[in-house]
């Protein structure tokens, strides 16, 4: 079981470290899957008792000059680590204006994930800085635990705008009402909206965009405008905003259940 790569684009390197930050306060511990063409930050939680259940999947042609890694077994040709992103997440901070970092799976007494960052310096010589991060390799037999979770079904999804945004305007309308009510469509329109006895409230988001994740929703992307609504408390909604500071993309699904 080996693992080893290498990022040198600086690009590449804090697209990287925002992905691990925005995991990292999210969850305290989470699995990282790894095969030959993927890895995956995993968090199955309970959602039903105010859990966070995370599933996040990068291609590792887009961040990793290198990458090279051999699993437990030809037929299982993974790795799953159990670990804390929060000591990823500080092991990247190091490496804002690193030229190198080089992750592999190592033993020191423990099974660690070794991140070494090369720094620049005046001299010739180079300047390494290492942080060994101990991890839990998971067994073969509880893999199926870490599965791609369902997506439930739904009427819209739709891309969030910059959180940061939505995040000030929820933040405002709370001192209007206790309940947010959000409007998406499928041409990537979306609304927030308070309704009270005594004022009436809405900001428009436009040029969202839908993920198309069939060719039914791809059509109707281009000629659907009705709007689907759910309504949420406060708490519900700014909670998730502050923990995904950060983070590039987010997508929302609005359900819309007959007799509810």
């Amino acid at each position: 079981m080996r693992f080893r790569a290498k990022i040198v684009d600086l690009a590449c390197l804090n697209h990287f470290s925002r992905v691990v930050n925005t995991v990292a306060r999210l969850a305290k511990t989470c699995t990282l899957r790894l095969t030959a063409d993927k890895l995956y930050f995993i968090l199955s939680d309970k959602v039903a008792n105010g859990g966070v259940s995370v599933w996040c999947e990068l291609c590792q042609g887009n961040f990793f000059d290198e990458f090279q890694m051999e699993g437990v077994a030809a037929e299982h040709n993974e790795i799953y680590l159990e670990l804390v992103p929060e000591n990823l997440s500080r092991a990247l901070k190091t490496a804002q204006n690193a030229k190198t970092v080089k992750i592999k799976l190592t033993n020191k007494h423990c099974p660690c994930l070794t991140v070494a960052v090369e720094l620049p310096s005046l001299s010739s010589s180079s300047r390494i800085v290492t942080h060994d991060i101990p991890v839990g390799v998971i067994p073969r037999r509880l893999w199926n635990d870490f599965r791609e979770p369902g997506v439930p079904d739904f009427d819209v999804s739709i891309y969030l705008p910059v959180l940061k945004t939505m995040k000030s305007v929820v933040e405002r309308m709370k001192n209007l009402s206790n309940c947010i009510v959000i409007e998406a469509n499928l041409s990537g329109e979306m609304n927030l909206k308070i309704e009270t006895d005594l004022v009436s409230v809405t900001t428009h988001f436009k040029d969202l965009g839908n993920p198309p994740w069939d060719s039914w929703t791809a059509q109707l992307c281009c000629m659907n405008v009705k709007c689907f609504a759910v309504q949420i408390i406060y708490r519900t909604c700014l909670e998730p905003l502050s923990r995904m500071k950060g983070a590039s993309q987010v997508v929302v699904y609005v359900t819309i259940r007959t007799g509810v």
